[in-house]
């Protein structure tokens, strides 16, 4: 039985959870960063399928200054695919995917939306609490307008409901009436997503896009608990407490009994790792592979990186996103996605898509302190990124401590402003 992990070793179960060092196809993009030949097998609806059950869920985010966030972890896992086949799975109407607040935004298996219910009845308290919270704020009125709408129209983006000549406004978006009161109402599970169209998420009632049994089916609370808990401790592979908490965004205190329960059957195992200093638990079934081999580019809502104090503790990887950050105050970039490769996180590549001119433009590209960092490992990976957004050359700006050497490996010299 284990009861101790390294902490390499815990750095490769987790990676293997998340579908790194497996075979990667061709792509468009040629050999894929796997350094397979042109016979590797195409990505399709299978491989989409088993890398998003793996992941069991899928954070959205609107930033599209590279790629919409959610298409980025496939392409880091499978290589090139088509984003139109990904499209079809998660943003059908009836499709095998639906999006609830499940970790943030985020894609889940549509059967698992009962296992939130306990969330939205957490949201419902919460507005019951707080019934003038301004950006939540919403009148009876205009949600049952909203209700009567959806009944006669079938599903519809917030863009296509009626407006009411005064607008209610306020802090984040400027949300007006139509949209605060339609996403209180998918918090609550009143209103569902019926896909996106243009990234515009489509709203329906659960009725006209949602089997009646599952409408129908109640969990109970401490069964969804455990249940989110189990599916954490399959995707990290290893984790502690707050680790698996996170994942579906539970909060610790809340998660302790499911966790207890998942060691008490034998599904997880209470181990240690030297220099985490808390108890961790590995699920039963992990993979602990020997070595890991892998390259890629993570998002920065990519499930490795994405609980900032993980990534510190497995990888001794300090991120933080400078999207919010005033230009002038940004250390490393707008966009920059963390590089792995193996099991390190060695650097952090500033991406861009420039569409009009189709060029992907590394904006600034850096090694991590003490990082061994080959640039022609992740060399393959750029050259695939670029094909599989329609960009036909790569840019490389000389800022960073890796931007000359990266340029160099690229074939172009790193200039200013580039």
């Amino acid at each position: 039985m284990v009861d101790k992990v390294s902490p390499a070793a815990a750095r490769r179960i987790a990676l293997a959870a998340q579908g790194f060092g497996r075979p990667r196809s061709a792509g468009a993009g040629g050999s894929g960063s796997g350094g397979l030949g042109p016979g590797a097998p195409a990505v399709g609806t299978r491989q989409l399928n088993l890398a998003l059950r793996r992941l069991a869920v899928l954070q959205l985010d609107s930033v599209n200054v590279l790629e919409r966030s959610h298409y980025l972890p496939l392409f880091a896992r499978l290589g090139s695919y088509d984003k139109t086949m990904l499209d079809r799975l998660t943003f059908a109407r009836r499709g095998p995917y639906r999006e609830y607040w499940a970790h943030e935004a985020a894609l889940i298996p549509v059967e698992d939306w009962p296992l939130f219910r306990f969330r939205m009845r957490e949201y419902r308290d919460w507005y019951a609490a707080h019934p003038d919270a301004e950006w939540h704020h919403a009148e009876p009125r205009v949600l049952s307008r909203l209700r009567s709408e959806l009944a006669a129209n079938g599903p519809m983006p917030a863009s296509a409901f009626e407006r009411e000549a005064e607008r209610a406004r306020g802090p984040w978006w400027d949300w007006d009436h139509v949209k605060r009161g339609l996403e209180r109402m998918f918090r609550l599970g009143e209103v569902v997503s019926g896909g996106r169209k243009n990234f515009e998420r489509v709203y329906a009632l659960p009725e006209q896009v949602l089997p009646a049994d599952l409408i129908e089916h109640e969990v109970p609370e401490g069964d969804a608990k455990y249940e989110l808990m189990r599916r954490a401790a399959i995707a990290h592979g290893i984790g502690t407490l707050n680790d698996l908490a996170d994942y579906f965004r539970i909060k610790p205190t809340r998660a302790k009994d499911a966790l207890q329960r998942l060691v008490d059957e034998g599904e997880v195992l209470p181990v240690t790792v030297p220099g985490w200093n808390r108890p961790a638990y590995l699920h039963k079934d992990a993979r602990i592979p020997r070595r890991m081999e892998t390259a890629a580019l993570l998002s920065p809502f990519d499930p490795v990186v994405w609980e900032r104090d993980r990534a510190l503790r497995m990888f001794g990887f300090h991120y933080r996103i400078e999207i919010y950050t005033p230009a002038p105050k940004r250390v490393y970039g707008y966009y920059t996605l963390p590089v792995l490769i193996d099991d390190a996180l060695v650097g952090r590549i500033d991406l861009k898509n420039d569409r009009q001119a189709k060029v992907l433009r590394v904006q600034s590209a850096w090694r991590e302190d003490g990082a061994v960092f080959d640039v022609e490992r992740i060399v393959p990976v750029l050259h695939e990124m670029a094909s599989w957004q329609g960009c036909e050359s790569i840019a490389v700006a000389d800022r960073g401590d890796l931007a000359r050497e990266l340029a160099g490996a690229l074939g172009v010299i790193a200039a200013s402003g580039a």
